[in-house]
């Protein structure tokens, strides 16, 4: 576990490096369970997004503010290229970041994904008059039944962060559309959705599988948190994916 200016990252493993990007209100930690079976496959980098988890704040309201910041993280590592991996809100940052830099981008795997954030104007008004409230239906609405276990410990870390922040993020994604732009893209890339998502729906997964000429691959039963609800099912798919890069 490192930091550079003020940016937190935890890192492991070898091989070709990948940047982890979380999604709106996390931290690294959402890629935990994917670390020990991907260090033979990547260097992975999984950080803090400025303002979550131990980066300094403030957390950024705009999704190029997030690609910036990725961007910059290669340059602070050394690093001419490498894959960006995201979730949510952090699978539209690296896109951002490829669309604005195309050239230090090895490919993409997008989890949870989709070529526009758009957010319910109630969650936007929840979060700014009562989060706790707000994030109660948004832990219900992330998590399907199967992972129903997982909305309380969710719902926890939401809370560790400022409130602030996570109305920021969802500013971030409600101002997000990226259709327009990515048939410019020529890179690998991979996307993968729960069946059971209902923030990024499958059929959001299939039209950003469209606009990328992307792999797809559909989890059954799975809702928005591949890697928290089906670790090694999304590890394994990353990992096969990685080696032919």
């Amino acid at each position: 576990m490192a930091e550079i200016d003020g940016i937190f990252y935890a890192q492991r493993g070898q091989g070709t490096p990948a940047i982890l990007l979380h999604g709106a209100g996390g931290t690294h930690r959402h890629w935990g369970e994917l670390f020990a079976p991907l260090s033979a496959t990547a260097r992975l980098i999984a950080l803090d997004l400025p303002g979550h988890g131990r980066s300094a704040p403030p957390g950024y309201t705009t999704i190029a503010g997030y690609a910036e910041l990725a961007l910059r993280l290669l340059d602070a590592l050394g690093l001419d290229r490498a894959v960006l991996a995201g979730h949510s809100m952090g699978a539209a940052a690296a896109l951002e970041a490829a669309l604005a830099a195309p050239d230090r981008v090895r490919g993409l795997a997008l989890i949870g994904a989709s070529a526009r954030l758009r957010v319910a104007p109630e969650l936007l008004e929840g979060l700014a008059a009562n989060p706790d409230v707000a994030i109660e239906h948004l832990v219900q609405w992330i998590y399907p039944e199967a992972a129903a276990h997982l909305r309380a410990p969710a719902a926890a870390e939401f809370r560790q962060c400022d409130p602030a922040v996570l109305r920021g993020d969802f500013i971030a994604c409600d101002g997000w559309d990226a259709r327009p732009r990515l048939g410019t893209l020529r890179l690998p890339a991979l996307v993968i959705c729960g069946e059971a998502d209902r923030m990024t729906p499958p059929k959001l997964a299939r039209e950003l599988h469209t606009l990328l000429d992307a792999e797809l691959t559909l989890l059954p039963g799975v809702g928005h948190m591949p890697m928290l609800e089906a670790p090694e099912a999304t590890a394994a798919i990353l990992r096969t994916w990685l080696e032919r890069l």
